[in-house]
């Protein structure tokens, strides 16, 4: 972490990188929910670009989290008894961005009407990762610092 940068400084960057990570997750369900009766390849479209998103918003929560100086590297810092848990969701990372790469490949258009349920099927099971994941990054930080980075936003 930059010596400039406070505790305080970080935390508030994650909060930001959360708050972008939960409208991208939230989006993602709108466009998996939306109806694609008649509308395969509209509704593909528009689930292949919301995946797109979510893609990109978990990178960039990757890279605050696992980068020199990043989060989990402050967490360590502040109690090394945590490093298991810092395992766990580090690993987590490359198997939820294998998942949103393999959707977000599978999603490229034109999506047919076969091809929907299974996408929504994989859809909604990465989704649920994803979210299992928020909250235990959340659980992580509060054990770390007694600090609450929101569970909404």
């Amino acid at each position: 972490m930059d010596p400039t940068t406070t505790h305080t400084d970080q935390l508030g960057s994650v909060r930001l990188r959360r708050a972008e990570l939960r409208e991208a997750l939230d989006a993602t369900e709108r466009a998996l929910a939306a109806p694609a009766v008649d509308r395969a390849v509209i509704w593909g479209e528009a689930v292949h670009d919301a995946l797109a998103v979510l893609a990109d918003d978990f990178a960039a929560h990757i890279e605050v989290t696992e980068r020199p100086g990043g989060l989990h590297q402050t967490i360590l810092t502040a109690d090394v008894r945590l490093a298991n848990a810092v395992a766990a969701l580090t690993a987590e990372h490359g198997s939820i961005a294998e998942e949103l790469a393999g959707l977000l490949a599978d999603a490229a258009p034109p999506v047919t009407p076969p091809d929907v349920a299974q996408l929504r099927e994989r859809g909604t099971r990465m989704l649920g990762h994803l979210i299992r994941h928020r909250q235990r990054g959340a659980d992580l930080i509060y054990e770390a610092f007694e600090t609450d980075i929101g569970g909404a936003d």
